[in-house]
């Protein structure tokens, strides 16, 4: 005797055009600039104290266990110095910035630029797979039942992540940052691609950044909705040359080539919070301790 079953229901919706995603720490970067006229007119023993209060605020969230903050001296014109700052919310990044705006020190800052984002994984690969599973499964897109089992996919995706997701900011000498969106103009539209599309050249993006692993430890946050462009990377090595290598080889690859649009670049040094005072001096320190 033969058992038949009955076939799975068929999903007439399309599957999401949205990839997935997990997302760890917050993000924060601050530039700043020196008024050094006003700085310098200070009284040594003055500016000691202050350097000192500073360093020490600092230094504590350097060490932060729920995320750490790090300084660098920038080069150029777009301002002193960058503060990278990795919470684990909006609101405790709001109140780094409270405790270092209560600083003496802040008397003597002013801010160029910000930039608010939250550590991302982009999920091409597992959302076709995901999707297709559930769609063979029956599942409607975007239902109560769909949107539990991404949940549950997605939690124990962040879970085997979370290093990535929640790391340490990198100890290398040299800081690159800068934002970026996808062209959605009315020629060229990352977003009006098919999924699979995307999928296909992000894989291949990706391959020329394994390519520098050795060299590079490069940190991707989402910011659609944060602030003015959709991402926000940041570069950390020893050997600044490598930023330059890097990108200008992504250029050539046609997700960057045909739908990258870039803000501007910020590159820093990193000061180590203990060397603040020295580096208020206008003394950069040759090597971290």
């Amino acid at each position: 005797m033969t058992t038949t079953h009955p076939p799975r229901p068929q999903v007439a919706a399309e599957i999401p055009a949205v990839p997935l995603t997990t997302e760890g720490y917050s993000v924060l970067h601050q530039m700043l600039r020196l008024r050094w006229s006003a700085w310098r007119a200070l009284p040594a023993a003055e500016k000691s104290a202050i350097a000192k209060e500073a360093s020490d605020a600092l230094s504590t969230m350097e060490k932060n266990d729920k995320g750490q903050s790090a300084l660098f001296s920038l080069i150029g014109h777009k301002g002193d110095l960058m503060l990278i700052h990795f919470r684990e919310s909006f609101a405790d990044l709001n109140q780094a910035e409270l405790k270092l705006a209560n600083l003496r020190l802040s008397d003597y800052l002013e801010p160029t630029t910000s930039y608010l984002s939250i550590i991302e994984l982009g999920l091409y690969d597992s959302t076709l797979k995901i999707y297709k599973e559930l769609t063979d499964q029956g599942i409607e897109p975007h239902s109560d039942q769909w949107k539990a089992e991404i949940t549950c996919k997605l939690g124990r995706h962040a879970e085997a992540m979370k290093p990535r997701l929640f790391p340490e900011i990198p100890q290398h000498r040299y800081a690159c940052f800068y934002p970026m969106d996808r062209r959605r103009g009315e020629d060229k539209n990352w977003y009006k691609l098919p999924i699979e599309e995307r999928a296909r050249q992000m894989g291949d993006h990706g391959m020329i950044g394994r390519r520098y692993a050795g060299e590079v430890k490069q940190i991707i946050s989402g910011s659609i909705g944060f602030d003015d462009w959709e991402w926000g990377v940041d570069l950390f090595a020893d050997d600044p040359l490598v930023f330059k290598k890097l990108i200008y080889e992504m250029r050539f690859d046609e997700v960057s080539a045909v739908y990258a649009l870039f803000g501007h670049f910020y590159v820093g040094v990193r000061v180590p919070a203990a060397q603040l005072e020295k580096l208020l001096a206008g003394e950069l320190p040759s090597k971290q301790p």
